[in-house]
């Protein structure tokens, strides 16, 4: 098996304040600094977690342990701003994330770095190395089919502790009930790639991406 197809088990994190030479922030930022509402948060964050999924309203008060006016009251929220859209069906009215709202995309990032995998990746970033970047694929991030069997979800450079970050990878792979195909390289082995346009990594890098960590312009300039 060649190292490309072989490097499906690793994967690390990367802080901006680190490759500016400063302290990592002490306290991660998640949706609660920026929304006040508790109730609309955890929608966010269920509908985020997975937007191809459409939930009922009771569903919805299962899932979230609140109380269902509180919850149909945001849910009516986020409707009206065209964030949430719904349908009744039967004597259930359903909803899910609208695609085309202007949102959609910076709602998606955001809940990628606040929850689930990329919020661990980043609470643990001291004991996983020196992180330059995380990048999630956008398929992985949508929870969707892959195309092809070995396509990367995860791309991370920088000096990474393998077993550290196994472990994260292990857990997610563990709640998704599915493998995680992620490849880890130094910052050298990922500038010569670029340089020589590796098909490896050209292949990584033409598909939509949310970055968890890093700064987008320089993973492909």
């Amino acid at each position: 098996m060649d190292r490309d197809s072989a490097c499906r088990k690793r994967s690390y994190i990367l802080t901006p304040a680190r490759l500016a030479g400063k302290p990592a922030p002490s306290k991660m930022a998640n949706l609660s600094d920026i929304i006040t509402s508790k109730v609309r948060i955890k929608i966010l964050e269920l509908f985020f977690s997975n937007v191809k999924e459409m939930y009922h309203v009771r569903g919805i008060v299962r899932e979230l342990k609140e109380e269902i006016n509180a919850v149909r009251r945001e849910l009516e929220k986020l409707e009206q701003v065209g964030i949430l859209k719904k349908e009744p069906r039967g004597n259930r009215v359903y909803y899910w994330v609208r695609r085309d709202h202007p949102f959609y995309g910076d709602l998606l990032s955001i809940a990628a770095k606040t929850m689930g995998l990329g919020a661990e990746l980043i609470k643990n970033r001291n004991k996983i190395g020196k992180v330059n970047t995380i990048m999630f694929s956008g398929g992985f991030v949508r929870r969707q089919p892959k195309k092809h069997e070995n396509d990367i979800d995860i791309l991370v450079v920088g000096d990474i502790v393998l077993p550290e970050l196994a472990t994260l990878i292990r857990t997610e792979e563990s709640k998704r009930a599915k493998e995680i195909n992620y490849t880890v390289m130094s910052r050298e082995e990922f500038e010569f790639r670029k340089k020589r346009r590796d098909p490896f990594l050209q292949g990584i890098l033409s598909f939509g991406r949310v970055m968890v960590v890093g700064d987008e312009e320089d993973l492909v300039s």
